[in-house]
């Protein structure tokens, strides 16, 4: 019996430490990477406020966030929210504080839309949903979307 009770506590001390070392490895690496996806803009008054509260509690976060399909429209010259407050100021502040903004190339094509219609604070890539992937499989950012 007690050499039974001595495996049984052999077994539990090695779960334990290599839970505790699963923990301790989530704090190196620097900053948390996260990529927002929006594809319609109706979406985008929540999406820069979620990005503005993220960084309020994590200013060190690098935050991409990927616009395809209808969620390009935002990022457009002159663009406003629904009670007219134009975009493109949280877009700025946003920006200002390391915040990417990627623009989907298949959906300029699709839509007929040129690089110039957009505000400068936005970069192109050329295909949006690639891009997320990108970022989550070969630069370990996790996913979110409001």
């Amino acid at each position: 019996m007690t050499n039974l009770f001595q495996r049984g506590i052999f077994i539990l001390a090695a779960v334990a430490a290599i839970g505790l070392s699963g923990c301790a490895s989530t704090g190196k690496g620097g900053p948390d990477k996260v990529v927002y996806h929006i594809n319609d803009s109706a979406n985008a008054t929540a999406l820069l406020r979620n990005v503005g509260n993220h960084l309020e509690v994590d200013p060190t976060a690098r935050i991409v966030v990927v616009s395809h399909a209808l969620g390009v429209d935002f990022l457009m010259d002159n663009a406003k929210d629904k009670n007219g407050n134009p975009y493109n100021i949280p877009v700025e502040s946003l920006v200002a504080k390391g915040v990417t903004f990627d623009v989907c190339e298949i959906t300029l094509r699709g839509r007929n839309l040129k690089k110039d219609q957009f505000i400068p604070e936005a970069k192109f890539v050329p295909s949006g949903v690639a891009e997320i992937g990108r970022l989550q499989s070969r630069e370990g950012y996790v996913y979110l979307k409001p």
